[in-house]
C-alpha cells in the first residue's frame, strides 16, 4: 500500500481487509534532502541505458544470480505483469531458471504448482479462490496467461527440469499446506498424528472457505485468541522439527520430511503474523518481510534450481523509505543470505492506468488514470531518456548517472489503495538494475 494517506496505514490496517499483512507497496530508498549538483542527468543515463525491445541487455545484467528479484511500482499493471512472464521465459530459455516465485500465500503457490506441474484442477478457479482480499490483484488475465503457459512448457518438455510456482507469503493459511503436512503424518510418522491433529484442530480452513473471508475473519478475532492460535501453529511446527526424520538414511523420507517442516513453517507463519498487536505494526512487516525471504531461500536450497521472485518494488528492494513502519525489505534479508546470487531490479513508470482498491471497504479494485510524473519525480528525469522503454544497470551506470541515483526524490508507488503519495526514493540505493516505462495501463481483472 502506498504511504501516508488520508486515512493513516494503522488504522487501514486495522480494519476490515487483511491489510495486517498488507501486499504493500513499500517506498524505497534512504531519504537524502536535496540535491548535490544541478547538472543534468539525463546524457549520463542515455549512455547507460539499453532499449527494451529486446531482452538480451537486461539477461547480461542479471548475470549469474540464482534469484532474480523483479519488483512493480503498482500492483495492477498490464506492462509489469506481461514483463515478468517476458523476463521468466528468457530466463528460462537461456539460464536454467525453473521458478516463478510470487508474493501470494504459500498454500496458494501450492494448488498453483500442482496444476503447473501435474494438471491438477482449473488454473482460474483456483485463482478465483486464493487471489482474494490483499491478492486480489494476482487474479488478472496476464497472470493466468503465465499459469497456462508454465504448464505448457511442462507437457512439451518432457524430460527436462519441470517449472514450478511458489507463493512467498504468509496472508493465507489455506488447507492445502495443512494436508501436506497430514499426509506426511499417515505416510511417515503416524504416532505423531494424533499429537499434530489436535494442535491443529480447528486450525484448517473448512471446506469452501475462501481466502478473503477467511483473512478478515483472523483479523476480527480478539489478539488473546489470535495469540493461542499463534502458539498452536508453533506446537505443532516444534513436534515436526523435535521428531526429526523418520530414517536418516531413507533419502524420500529426508526430503518428505523438510517438505512437511516447511509446510508447517508456512502455517505457523500466518498465524503469527496475526498475533502482532496493532502496536507492533513495525515488526509484524519486519516478520512478514522476514518470512517472504526464508520461503524463497528454503525453495533454493531444497528444491533446486533458478528463481525469478515477482513481488512488489518495496519487498524485493535493499532499503525502506520508511524505516519506523516498514524498517527490513526481504531483498535485504535475500541479500545478507546470498550476496551477489540476488540480483533485484526496481520498476517505473511515467503515466498511464493501474487498479487500486479506492479504500479498505472496497472488495474490487478500479482504474485509477496516472498523469506524466512533474518536476522533481524521479520518473520525470527518467523520461526523459531517449529510450521510451529501458532497462539500466544501476552498478555500473556512468558515475554522473549514479550520483544522481543516489538522491532521493519523489517516487510514484501504488498498492492496496489508491492515493497520490509518492516516497521518497533513492532508486541507485534500492536496485541493481533499473527498468524504466513510458506508459502502463491497467492490467486485466477477472470476474
Amino acid at each position: 500500500m502506498s504511504h501516508a494517506r488520508s486515512v493513516s496505514r494503522r488504522r487501514l490496517l486495522g480494519l476490515a481487509t487483511s491489510a495486517a499483512l498488507v501486499t504493500g507497496a513499500l517506498g524505497t530508498g534512504t531519504a537524502v534532502a536535496g540535491t548535490s549538483s544541478g547538472a543534468d542527468p539525463v546524457d549520463a543515463l542515455n549512455r547507460g541505458a539499453r532499449p527494451l525491445r529486446d531482452l538480451a541487455a537486461l539477461e547480461r545484467m542479471v548475470g549469474d544470480a540464482h534469484v532474480v528479484g523483479l519488483g512493480e511500482a503498482s500492483h495492477s499493471a498490464h506492462e509489469f505483469f506481461t514483463l515478468k512472464q517476458r523476463l521468466f521465459r528468457r530466463l528460462v530459455a537461456t539460464k536454467g531458471f525453473t521458478t516463478f516465485v510470487l508474493e501470494a500465500s504459500w498454500s496458494t503457490g501450492l494448488r498453483l504448482d500442482a496444476y503447473v506441474t501435474r494438471g491438477v484442477g482449473d488454473p482460474a478457479q483456483i485463482m478465483r479462490d486464493e487471489f482474494q482480499g490483499q491478492y486480489v490483484f494476482w487474479n488478472t488475465r496476464e497472470y493466468l496467461d503465465l499459469v497456462h503457459w508454465m504448464r505448457h512448457h511442462n507437457v512439451t518438455h518432457a524430460g527436462r527440469p519441470q517449472l514450478r510456482f511458489v507463493g512467498n507469503d504468509l496472508g493465507y493459511a489455506g488447507p492445502d499446506a495443512f494436508d501436506r503436512v497430514t499426509d506426511y503424518l499417515a505416510a511417515y510418522r503416524p504416532d505423531l498424528a494424533e499429537r499434530v491433529g489436535g494442535s491443529y484442530a480447528g486450525l484448517r480452513p473448512a471446506a469452501g472457505t475462501q481466502a478473503g473471508p477467511w483473512m478478515a475473519g483472523q483479523l476480527a478475532k480478539d489478539l488473546a485468541t489470535r495469540r493461542t492460535e499463534a502458539d498452536r501453529a508453533d506446537a505443532a511446527l516444534a513436534l515436526l522439527r523435535d521428531h526429526g526424520s523418520p530414517g536418516a538414511a531413507d533419502r524420500d523420507a529426508e526430503r518428505e520430511h523438510a517438505r512437511a517442516l516447511q509446510n508447517a513453517t508456512a502455517i505457523a507463519q500466518s498465524f503469527t503474523a496475526y498475533a502482532f498487536p496493532d502496536e507492533q505494526f513495525a515488526e509484524r512487516m519486519r516478520y512478514r518481510d522476514r518470512a517472504m525471504a526464508a520461503n524463497t531461500l528454503w525453495w533454493l536450497r531444497n528444491e533446486g534450481g533458478r528463481v525469478l521472485l515477482a513481488s512488489n518494488n518495496g519487498h524485493i528492494a535493499y532499503t525502506s523509505d520508511d524505516p519506523e513502519e516498514f524498517p527490513e525489505p526481504a531483498g535485504a534479508f535475500l541479500r545478507a543470505e546470498l550476496g551477489a546470487d540476488y540480483v533485484n531490479i526496481g520498476l517505473t513508470f511515467d503515466r498511464g492506468t493501474v487498479n487500486a482498491l479506492p479504500d479498505f471497504t472496497a472488495q474490487r479494485p478500479e482504474s485509477y488514470t496516472v498523469a506524466p510524473a512533474s518536476a522533481g519525480h524521479n520518473e520525470y528525469t527518467l523520461d526523459k531518456v531517449r529510450h521510451r522503454d529501458f532497462s539500466i544497470d544501476l552498478r555500473t551506470a556512468p558515475p554522473a548517472a549514479r550520483a544522481w541515483l543516489a538522491e532521493a526524490r519523489p517516487t510514484r508507488s501504488y498498492g492496496l489503495y489508491w492515493s497520490t503519495d509518492a516516497p521518497e526514493t533513492a532508486l541507485g540505493r534500492s536496485y541493481d538494475i533499473l527498468v524504466h516505462l513510458h506508459r502502463v495501463e491497467a492490467a486485466h481483472i477477472l470476474g
